[in-house]
């Protein structure tokens, strides 16, 4: 089973739904048969690199709300990390452009290291409240990450270096229509709209793996019945001579 994942590091539900992804996994008794692969998507490619606004004004400014309003909604949004296990430091919280972190991700790919640095790169934007858009920070985090340092900032200032990767996912994403994520594709025939709640993860793993994997149909292959040599209800039947 193939599992795609469209998501970008601003986005907290993307955090979310990958852990609740994960712990649905976890209860899946073909997990090892499962193959998890994250695609990019930028919710807004037009965001500038960190200027020093907090997150509450970001969101604010966006969706033409107060900053109180925006604080309300990062505190529900809090919650439901918290009942994952993550916790979100949105005082501290840095917004801002991803393209690079997406780069960073597909050389991370190219490397077998995928899984390592999503994980650490939304952990150090949601709970360290890293500069995402920083050049030195994302090598640190790549290094953290298992990958030689030095190649990451190669990677890193040269901005040609994996973009068509992340544009191609982004295409992808277009033709499959996909306006909001985190947005799960399973088999490329099946799919999860945002961080829905444990169950629906854990009831479309088996409802998938049951439709992919049928079990095989009942065939009888005994005789018409007229010879059968068989017992039922205390009694046998004698098959008859021909």
């Amino acid at each position: 089973m193939k599992i795609e994942v469209w998501s970008d590091f601003v986005c907290p539900f993307c955090y979310i739904g990958k852990r609740r992804l994960e712990k649905a996994l976890d209860q899946f008794s073909h997990k090892n048969d499962v193959d998890v692969e994250f695609k990019s998507f930028e919710l807004d490619p037009n965001t500038p690199i960190y200027s020093g606004i907090s997150i509450h004004e970001a969101i604010a400014s966006k969706y033409g709300i107060s900053i109180e309003e925006a604080k309300r909604n990062s505190i529900q949004i809090g919650h439901q990390a918290a009942s994952v296990g993550l916790t979100f430091n949105f005082e501290e919280m840095k917004p801002t452009n991803t393209f690079d972190a997406h780069r960073l991700a597909k050389f991370a790919k190219n490397h077998e290291k995928e899984k390592d640095i999503i994980e650490n790169l939304l952990f150090s934007y949601f709970a360290e409240s890293k500069n995402l858009s920083d050049v030195e920070t994302l090598a640190d985090i790549a290094e953290a990450s298992g990958l030689d340092r030095q190649e990451a900032l190669n990677v890193l200032n040269n901005k040609d270096a994996y973009a068509n990767d992340v544009r191609i996912d982004e295409g992808i994403a277009q033709q499959y229509r996909i306006t909001g994520v985190p947005y799960f594709i399973i088999n490329q025939k099946y799919a999860i709209s945002g961080a829905q709640p444990l169950e629906t993860f854990v009831g479309a793993l088996q409802k998938v793996w049951e439709e992919e994997n049928p079990k095989p149909k009942f065939q009888d292959l005994s005789s018409d019945g007229t010879n059968d040599a068989f017992c039922a209800d205390g009694s046998c039947s004698v098959p008859s001579k021909e």
